[in-house]
């Protein structure tokens, strides 16, 4: 049996850990690091640090903070925002970081998934999709943190990155993100059918009940939480306790 893999992911826009609703609204949580090493030491699996304004700006400012977060914190890391070239992953790699998460720049030129896949192995290349849906089977791939139209399918486009040589998908709600009601379980579950990768469900975690509903109904192990964990509703031990009291199968990193 898969063991669930649980996943704090922490927004950032300069120093600041922020969050919003359908990525609208943003406001300021509090320090990064502070969030992370309470999630680190109260057992997360992995982090995710996004930059949500890295390719609005056309820069990323998370490199020092990955140099200094490595010091204190030792399970996976992986970083995304505004990472537009080979040049770019190799930096957050050598910093520290096990893994890049890349949306806007494969949209505009998806070759740089086998760029970097090529050079580094696709287990550190993740496609950072974000979904808006348009009817009830269907989903549009966004870019800029929400707030630009492809016009590409997700389904399709997730395919392909997966061929280019993306080895993980992360897969954000637009419609259910900060919502706190629950995941997209019809988007996991369509995206899934012909993907052989893992799939990292985000938005809209906010009852233990999203969770096992994922890892149940779409068949993932992968869950990326922010919001629920931000506002402090449960914490990664309760998580990992349900998940066990469910039988299922969890890491154990203390």
């Amino acid at each position: 049996m898969k063991k669930i893999r649980l996943i704090g992911r922490l927004d950032i826009k300069g120093p600041n850990l922020i969050k919003g609703i359908h990525f609208e609204g943003l406001r300021i949580i509090g320090l990064p690091k502070k969030y992370a090493m309470q999630y680190y030491l109260d057992g997360i699996d992995e982090l995710l640090y996004m930059d949500t304004v890295a390719t609005l700006y056309g820069r990323n400012n998370l490199l020092d903070f990955v140099k200094e977060v490595v010091k204190d914190i030792f399970i996976p890391m992986t970083v995304g925002g505004g990472i537009r070239s080979v040049e770019d992953a190799s930096k957050f790699l050598n910093a520290g970081a096990d893994k890049v998460a890349i949306n806007t720049a494969a949209v505009n030129k998806p070759q740089i998934l086998q760029e970097i896949s090529k050079r580094f192995g696709s287990q550190c290349l993740v496609i950072s999709i974000e979904a808006k849906r348009i009817n009830d089977n269907k989903w549009e791939v966004y870019t800029n943190n929400g707030r630009e139209k492809t016009g590409l399918d997700v389904i399709e486009w997730a395919q392909k990155a997966v061929s280019l040589g993306a080895g993980e998908i992360l897969l954000t709600s637009i419609d259910q993100d900060g919502t706190k009601k629950g995941f997209d379980l019809d988007l996991i579950s369509n995206v899934k059918k012909d993907i052989s990768v893992p799939i990292i469900a985000s938005g809209g975690m906010g009852k233990k009940e999203h969770m096992i509903s994922a890892v149940s109904f779409c068949d993932i192990d992968s869950i990326a939480i922010a919001t629920a964990l931000h506002k402090n509703i449960f914490s990664v031990k309760d998580l990992k306790k349900i998940l066990i009291s469910e039988n299922f199968q969890v890491r154990h990193n203390d």
